[in-house]
């Protein structure tokens, strides 16, 4: 235990009255403390000695207390006036002193320490000792060294650095992940996480409840998340590393947190995303063209290449045919369309041909697919966010299959005349067609136009 130099003797309350239990007390002090300290009076005489300056020097306190300086115990005698001269003249200097040097272990070692020495002043004001802090440098440096990067996760860092408290709230906030949120850095502190995100913060919460009760995954995880900001929701991917934060204080491990670290990852993976659909769409296309140059019959190679479209790409497809002959410029009549071909709207199948009978097809002035031909360009349309039962009237309005939310029109032409028009449709949990989707879907009708060009050419030819 500590000790310190005491006379013996005791006032009137005894021994164990105030000042009994004030030594007491101070001696527990000490010996909890992380570093080593010991303590000088105005002479130099060692009047403190803790437990820690035990562990590393290996002299115990009723060894040290008493010693006049560290001279020929703790410091080589040849460094002993030039160490007792730097913590002596701490006594006289202001504030705390930092000095680095060698002292000897009682088994004749030699432990490199950082100290931090300060007077103690008296009543009077005058110095009347001096305390001594160390602890190794190889130790300190450590710590030095943690609290270096945790500034620099926090203020330097190229990705996104929270944490995350028990009650899965943001507790610190650096600059970068402040960033990625839209908002500032204390205006995130203390925020459900699902103030923060739209979309994916299930997913979140789940992962960081499973690091606080099972510890850190052994991979980065990648999370697709909606970001609320002041311009509207931005859908990021996050690839993300967790840690469970635990306290060095405590006997048993007691989880403070989590230490999340994420870096946006989104362009890169939508690259990966277009890129495996190109690659995907160029292998249907192939196979579409090779099992359409087996079909005798033109018409039929029209469906196929539709049926190899719909995959990964829209849940249903029509293709309507102008009515009458093929328009070379523009319609000096309202546009009527024939069905042509559909897929079924029911089961998943192949395209069935219809429209034997020739009827158009019920189409508004204002419907899509009239546009489309109309413009001889594609023409995208989504019923956007609306009610379920407003979503299937304004399905059934447009002569589409129940749940359909997303359409895309491409028209068909060939040798300068336009044909009609395929149309592409997608239902609820599918994303809206893009300017990519529409390149592909022109490529598609492009095929189909031929095919179909061919099968009336192959009719007139037929009939003469």
């Amino acid at each position: 235990m500590s000790a310190s130099r005491r006379s013996g003797s005791t006032d009137e309350l005894g021994p164990d009255g105030p000042e009994r239990e004030g030594a007491d007390l101070l001696a527990a002090l000490l010996d909890g403390m992380d570093a080593a300290l010991c303590a000088f009076d105005a002479d130099g005489v060692v009047t403190h000695w803790n437990r820690e300056a035990e562990r590393i020097l290996g002299w115990t306190a009723a060894e040290a207390v008493g010693r006049k300086g560290f001279a020929g115990w703790a410091v080589r005698s040849a460094d002993a006036e030039e160490i007792e001269g730097r913590l002596l003249a701490a006594m006289r200097a202001p504030g705390r002193q930092v000095h680095e040097f060698a002292l000897l272990t009682k088994d004749g070692g030699r432990v490199l320490v950082r100290t931090q020495s300060a007077a103690v002043r008296g009543s009077d004001g005058e110095p009347a000792g001096l305390y001594c802090a160390f602890s190794e440098v190889h130790a300190q440096i450590d710590l030095e060294r943690s609290i270096a990067l945790s500034e620099a996760l926090f203020e330097d860092a190229s990705w996104g650095v929270v944490l995350v408290d028990a009650d899965l709230r943001p507790a610190v906030v650096n600059a970068h992940a402040a960033r990625a949120f839209g908002t500032g850095r204390t205006s995130v502190l203390g925020r459900p996480l699902g103030d923060l995100l739209a979309q994916g913060v299930e997913e979140l919460e789940s992962a960081l409840t499973h690091v606080l009760a099972e510890g850190a995954p052994p991979a980065p995880a990648e999370l697709w998340v909606s970001v609320r900001t002041p311009e509207g929701e931005r859908r990021r991917c996050w690839s993300c590393g967790f840690l469970r934060l635990a306290s060095p204080l405590a006997e048993e491990p007691v989880p403070l947190g989590v230490g999340w670290l994420f870096r946006d990852v989104t362009e890169a993976r939508q690259t990966e995303q277009e890129a495996s659909a190109l690659r995907f769409r160029s292998n249907q296309l192939h196979r579409a063209a090779r099992a359409a140059a087996e079909c005798e019959d033109p018409a039929e190679a029209a469906t196929v290449h539709l049926d190899f479209a719909l995959a990964g790409f829209a849940d249903h497809a029509l293709i309507d045919r102008v009515a009458g002959a093929p328009l070379t410029g523009e319609a000096a009549a309202p546009v009527r369309l024939v069905r042509l071909a559909a897929t079924p709207a029911g089961a998943p199948g192949p395209s069935l041909r219809t429209g034997e009978a020739g009827l158009p097809v019920r189409y508004d002035q204002g419907h899509p697919a009239v546009q489309c031909v109309e413009r001889s360009g594609s023409v995208r349309a989504s019923a956007g966010v609306m009610a379920a039962d407003r979503a299937r009237a304004w399905a059934r309005a447009r002569q589409w299959p129940e749940g359909t939310v997303h359409a895309l029109c491409a028209v068909l032409r060939s040798r300068g005349r336009t044909l009609g028009v395929v149309t592409f449709l997608r239902g609820t949990g599918r994303t809206a067609f893009e300017r990519p989707d529409a390149a592909h879907a022109e490529d598609i009708a492009a095929r189909i136009a031929t095919a179909l060009d061919l099968a009336a050419a192959t009719t007139e030819e037929q009939n003469r």
